[in-house]
């Protein structure tokens, strides 16, 4: 799993006025991968999104996850933050779906600037080891690719070995180190690496 920083403000504005996803409709876009389909999120998945969150697992690298999670915290990130973002064309969060259920969350958040949008993921703990994180970055950033992104990044602490995994089997370059961009819960920050990919790699 990885962070996922959420795109400031005035960079969604800017690619909402048609920079390159032009004027498709976020509010309803899916992605359907092999196995997984890749969907917008629902009130109904408050209670999946609770259950997930309490993983320590989960906490440990999302630091922006309040600890402890509760349902009301579930809410305000499925109806606030993610169901929003999409209505505000800040990016396109979306629930990875199995043949099983909800299996995790992820993204692709429009950002302005030479790093292009951001890719971030987390696999619920039930659905781990099956490669559905490297599938569903995959897929969001060849949906990026589709509609005319140069490139897509994502940032992995430099200390989640599973997560810089997931980014190499995604196709991801690392191109850097960005010292002490990370912020935790007990004070310290951390290290994270830059990964990038371009649209014809």
């Amino acid at each position: 799993m990885t962070t996922a920083p959420r795109p400031r403000p005035e960079a969604g504005r800017e690619l909402a006025s048609g920079e390159w996803v032009g004027v498709l409709s976020l509010a309803t876009e899916t992605v359907r991968t092999e196995r997984l389909l890749l969907r917008p999120f629902r009130s109904d998945d408050v209670d999946a999104v609770h259950r997930a969150s309490q993983d320590a697992e989960t906490q440990r690298w999302i630091s922006a996850l309040p600890v402890p999670y509760t349902r009301e915290d579930a809410r305000r990130f499925v109806e606030d933050i993610a169901m929003r973002e999409r209505s505000d064309r800040l990016g396109l969060s979306v629930v990875l779906e199995d043949d099983e259920g909800f299996a995790g969350t992820a993204g692709i958040y429009l950002r302005q600037g030479r790093l292009g949008p951001e890719i971030g993921y987390t696999v619920a703990s039930w659905a781990r080891g099956r490669g559905y994180a490297a599938e569903a970055a995959r897929a969001l950033a060849d949906w990026g690719f589709a509609h005319g992104a140069p490139r897509v990044h994502l940032y992995v602490d430099v200390r989640n070995a599973p997560s810089l995994a997931v980014a190499r089997r995604a196709g991801f370059t690392q191109e850097g180190v960005v010292r002490g961009c990370l912020e935790y819960r007990d004070g310290p920050r951390g290290d994270a690496a830059l990964f990038g990919r371009l649209s014809g790699d």
